[in-house]
């Protein structure tokens, strides 16, 4: 896990070796153990290194191997590197590392781009042929690993975070309408290869993008699974429980793969829980366990230490938990934005980046649950949708998941900012639109798990976790289970409320109160319930002569916000104010005007 940053000229110039360099420092926190520039022709490269595997001066980056040509920086991990190590070697290929990074140049040398769709893991690369000019990004299935893109005539810039863009210059920071009407409809999410801001794009999820020399590109969609049934596991549960069981310890135990201390976010929900109990099947001891808790507010309370003590009890993990006061909340919520790639929504940023801040001091890796409810329709919104008709799902999506109707979101902006027409709406019903996905939970959850998750949740535990240098891994969004899972009957995953095949699954191998308790959520209840320290940075941010001049929301709007903090909220139950105040938040901390 590390950054990575580079510039490709197209006008015959040099790439301007400085600003590689200020993005590649502006990305200290994501890899604080090395640093390196490499430039040749109109081509730089520069990285930022986190050692997870191969831990000596042997796995450097930028990497370059001058017999083949080519020079490579890479953010992740390929947790199949051995064997495909071994198959390299066999067709004649010799090594001077012990890293993943020299098996992709290698992987890359052997099979050119096509060599993703051998690798297992997650990641974002470059690779720059020496000869040819040609560059090459690739970011994994899922989109776990982010890379961002600006562009003009002259030059094309990437990186591993926004803000590094933003460090080298020349970027067009104005909001692009299209991405804020999705900022506030989707709960703060905004999809590739969009971003807030129109000069900022990013490569899509199971992309792999070509860049000749004279600028031209060309994108591959390398994976995307089909939602329809297989014959061979029927609808037998009993098949698919031992099937998607399998699945799920063969990702567990693909993800620790490391040459240092791997750990597990346990917060003592099903997911998190069933990870810590197939390690143990697997013969871990020792192992190291991390759960955080905060302050109740307004009544509601701030842990879910009783469940991830009993898991931890269950099977003997060194089990590390903390409690946040509530006074420590306003330096961490300015932090905690500080270490958005894009501005986020949901309150539990505040809490992973608080946990990862501890976590670090243990662990250099850890395994977390996100991903389930996505991949197994955990969430309560999903069996609405999932009754519609496969042709009324777009707008059974729509009317349930999204948080405010476009009239309701031209109403917070600022007249005429707004796009004349749905854009959110409409993007849901083009993915929707497309071939595959037998059923209406189907193209749900082909939507969620291959266009919003990459955007949300997963984008939120890689920030927060990377600011601290701490790699977090997603076993549930493991290649093999999503394709699986993808394929499993729809009354599977949405009996017993939701998750049913994986409460099956926990039954054979977890406590039975964890499995059956109310789901949870990572909760920070004085984010939620607007406590007075949160409510007087955000008065402060709506109120500020930048907001004044930016003018992106409608003044009126916001001062009924702001009288009623508590009053308005989103379908889901989110606060309106909060959601506004992030994205203006955001801006002002990024500098921008």
């Amino acid at each position: 896990m590390c950054g990575l940053s580079g510039e490709v000229r197209f006008d015959g110039g040099r790439p301007d070796l400085a600003a590689v360099e200020r993005m590649t420092d502006s990305m200290e926190e994501r890899g604080p153990d090395g640093r390196g520039v490499w430039c040749q022709g109109a081509v730089a490269l520069g990285h930022r290194r986190l050692k997870i595997i191969d831990l000596s001066e042997c796995g450097a980056q930028p990497m370059t191997d001058p017999q083949l040509g080519i020079t490579a920086v890479f953010n992740g991990c390929v947790y199949n590197y051995r064997e495909l190590r071994h198959r390299l070697e066999g067709l004649g290929h010799r090594f001077f590392s012990e890293s993943d990074t020299e098996v992709l140049l290698k992987a890359y040398a052997q099979w050119g781009p096509g060599c993703v769709e051998l690798l297992v893991g997650m990641f974002a690369f470059a690779v720059a042929e020496h000869h040819t000019g040609r560059v090459v990004l690739g970011r994994d299935r899922l989109g776990i690993k982010p890379l961002y893109l600006t562009r003009d005539g002259e030059r094309l810039r990437f990186a591993s975070s926004l803000p590094a863009l933003l460090a080298a210059g020349g970027v067009d920071t104005s909001l692009d309408p299209v991405a804020v009407h999705q900022y506030l409809s989707w709960h703060g999410t905004v999809v590739a290869p969009r971003t807030v801001l129109a000069g900022v794009r990013k490569l899509p999820q199971g992309t792999v993008r070509v860049i000749e020399r004279d600028g031209t590109e060309h994108d591959t969609r390398y994976w995307q699974p089909s939602y329809t049934r297989r014959p061979e596991l029927g609808d037998d549960p009993e098949l698919w429980r031992d099937a998607l069981q399998q699945a799920l310890r063969t990702a567990v135990r693909r993800r620790m793969v490391a040459d240092v201390p791997v750990g597990v976010l346990l917060s003592g929900g099903l997911d998190s829980s069933l990870i810590v109990a197939l390690l143990a099947e697997e013969g871990q001891t020792d192992l190291m366990t991390f759960a955080m808790g905060f302050e109740a507010e307004s009544g509601e309370d701030g842990d879910e230490f009783h469940y991830s003590d009993l898991v931890a009890r269950r099977f003997s993990t060194d089990h590390h938990q903390f409690m946040i006061p509530s006074d420590r909340l306003p330096a961490a919520l300015e932090s905690a934005i500080g270490a958005m790639n894009e501005p986020m929504v949901s309150h539990d940023a505040v809490a992973f980046h608080l946990l990862a801040e501890q976590v670090t001091k243990d662990a250099k890796v850890v395994l977390c649950g996100q991903g389930a409810d996505e991949v197994f329709a955990g969430y309560h919104w999903y069996p609405p949708i999932a009754a519609a008709d496969r042709a009324d799902a777009p707008d059974a999506y729509a009317d349930t998941y999204t948080d405010r109707t476009h009239e309701e979101v031209a109403a917070l902006l600022h007249p005429g900012l707004a796009p004349r027409h749905d854009v959110s709406r409409q993007l849901i019903r083009a993915h929707m639109a497309e071939p595959g996905a037998q059923s209406a939970l189907d193209a749900t959850l082909r939507l969620d798990v291959h266009l919003l998750m990459a955007d949300d949740p997963v984008k939120r535990v890689d920030n927060m976790t990377m600011a601290w240098g701490l790699e977090a891994r997603v076993p549930f969004l493991d290649q093999d289970l999503v394709e699986l899972a993808a394929a499993c009957p729809p009354q599977l995953k949405l009996a017993q409320g939701g998750k049913g095949v994986l409460k099956d699954i926990g039954r054979r191998i977890l406590p039975t109160e964890v499995v059956d308790r109310p789901k949870g959520y990572f909760p920070v209840p004085a984010v939620r319930h607007m406590a007075e320290p949160v409510l007087n940075r955000v008065r402060e941010a709506l109120t500020a002569p930048e907001a004044r001049r930016r003018g992106l929301f409608d003044q009126a709007r916001v001062a009924e916000l702001l009288a009623d903090p508590a009053g308005h909220r989103t379908r889901r139950g989110a606060s309106t104010l909060w959601q506004v105040a992030s994205l203006e938040i955001w801006l002002q901390t990024q500098g921008i005007g």
